[in-house]
């Protein structure tokens, strides 16, 4: 008899409701997973179950040394995948979106192929990146789009409560999927705005694979979300004190520069001037 094996996937709370679109699929693929079968051959059973899919999953030992996961996968159809929360969580995005998975990978390729692999991702890269490790794609009244644009948080959190009731809202990065497997309040979602979020899966995956371009992606079109501050995702968030918290959820910018005195440096600026973001920190 073939005993389970220890598994970081049995760590995974799919009572959370960020992972309810995910649920059906996935935690049947981690109890698989977790069972002792290879993740790159659970990932292929329960592809058996989709339309077919554009890739297949294979051990990561088969990435030819020196050549670009995104590349492999463009030129091979193959994903490289090891074991772990990561890469699960990958697999299962292109279980469930394999459109935007795999208009994501071609604009990929065609950038590889247009400047070659930098030691600094250029724009249009960083994005795709940014884009496939920790959006979240968000329906939502242009009210509330407006104060999340803003960083207006008490607008976006109590004020326009709500309106969160009209909102879509999926966690698409993978990256992103994977921390919250701890969560913390600090774990912050690059948010994309998309007009097909009510609908189903399928549907998304259709508008969201015609809507991505390179040209858009470089633009950063991305908005800072923390993602424990959803109404109804974390009970702490009730409280409005919850969102007192300003090592999370900063004010602007310009805001900060405007309590600033003429000539100095406040402590605080300092620190937000030589330290990373809490948004950035969170990109995997």
């Amino acid at each position: 008899m073939k005993l389970p094996v220890p598994s970081e996937l049995a760590d995974i709370d799919w009572a959370a409701p960020w992972l309810a679109p995910w649920r059906a699929t996935g935690e049947a693929l981690a109890q698989r997973v977790g069972a002792g079968e290879p993740q790159p051959q659970a990932l292929n059973q329960a592809a058996l179950s989709w339309p077919p899919l554009p890739v297949r999953f294979v051990a990561q030992s088969q990435l030819p040394a020196g050549v670009a996961y995104e590349q492999h996968i463009f030129d091979s159809g193959c994903v490289p995948t090891r074991d772990g929360l990561h890469d699960f969580f990958n697999g299962l995005a292109w279980l469930q979106l394999p459109l935007t998975k795999t208009r994501l990978n071609q604009l990929q390729a065609a950038q590889i192929a247009h400047s070659g692999i930098q030691p600094v991702r250029g724009p249009a890269r960083d994005g795709l990146t940014i884009f496939d490790e920790n959006a979240a794609l968000l329906q939502a009244p242009d009210a509330l789009w407006q104060a999340l644009v803003a960083k207006d948080w008490t607008s976006v959190f109590v004020t326009l409560r709500p309106l969160w009731q009209q909102a879509h809202l999926l966690l698409f990065g993978h990256a992103l999927l994977e921390k919250l497997v701890c969560p913390r309040k600090a774990i912050t979602a690059h948010v994309y705005r998309v007009s097909a979020g009510g609908q189903s899966m399928a549907q998304l995956d259709a508008w969201m694979a015609a809507d991505l371009s390179a040209e858009k992606l470089a633009a950063k079109p991305f908005v800072h979300l923390p993602v424990l501050g959803v109404p109804g995702w974390w009970a702490a968030n009730e409280e409005p004190l919850f969102y007192a918290d300003a090592s999370v959820f900063r004010p602007p910018q310009a805001r900060l520069n405007a309590r600033k005195l003429p000539g100095q440096l406040r402590p605080d600026a300092l620190k937000s001037a030589t330290l990373p973001l809490p948004s950035k920190a969170t990109v995997g």
